[in-house]
């Protein structure tokens, strides 16, 4: 007859306000969305869970939102939108003699005519080691960053190559290739 009908014997108020809008933060290294599971309680007691599979690619820098929204349906079937070619702003997060960094978002431009003899990536904190191949003497240079995933720069001189330690905000891979102006590197 309805959920008003089902006895309970309890003086307790068991009703619950209406959900709004929950956030799940994700974790740093979190980079692909594959399933969203919701976990509920019937009418009669039993508890219940609903999954759905996603595969979506996530930036864990921003929140996941639940909501429940009684006006809107949402549209499953996928949107394709024409290409634009949008150049990206770099800024410059770090210049020395031989080396200047700029970052966009996720990107890093290595502006140098030296070779990387070397590059790996260490943990806690995230870094990414650089060294170029060249005999030089510039002073050690370190530049903490404010705004962006790049947080610290270091450019220090060793016997026959210098470093660039780059700190990163989060848990990254990457990708670095040679263009004509130095190095690219992207995050991922």
């Amino acid at each position: 007859m309805g959920e008003r009908d089902i006895p309970i014997s309890s003086n307790k108020d068991r009703t619950k306000p209406p959900l709004k809008r929950a956030t799940i933060t994700l974790p740093a290294q979190a980079r692909i969305l594959q399933k969203v599971t919701i976990e509920f309680k019937n009418l009669d007691g039993s508890i219940e869970s609903k999954s759905i599979e996603l595969d979506n690619a996530v930036d864990w820098h921003l929140p996941i939102f639940i909501s429940q929204n009684y006006s809107t349906q949402v549209d499953s079937t996928p949107v394709v939108k024409k290409s634009t070619i949008k150049k990206e702003r770099f800024d410059i997060i770090a210049s020395v003699k031989h080396l200047t960094l700029s970052s966009s978002s996720k990107q890093l431009k290595l502006v140098t005519k030296d070779t990387i003899i070397r590059d790996f990536l260490l943990v806690n904190p995230h870094r990414i080691v650089i060294d170029f191949e060249k005999d030089t003497n510039i002073k050690s240079y370190i530049k903490n960053i404010k705004k962006g995933i790049f947080k610290k720069v270091r450019i220090g001189n060793h016997k026959g190559y210098y470093r660039a330690v780059i700190e990163l905000d989060g848990i990254y891979r990457y990708n670095i290739k040679q263009t004509p102006y130095g190095y690219f590197l992207e995050l991922i």
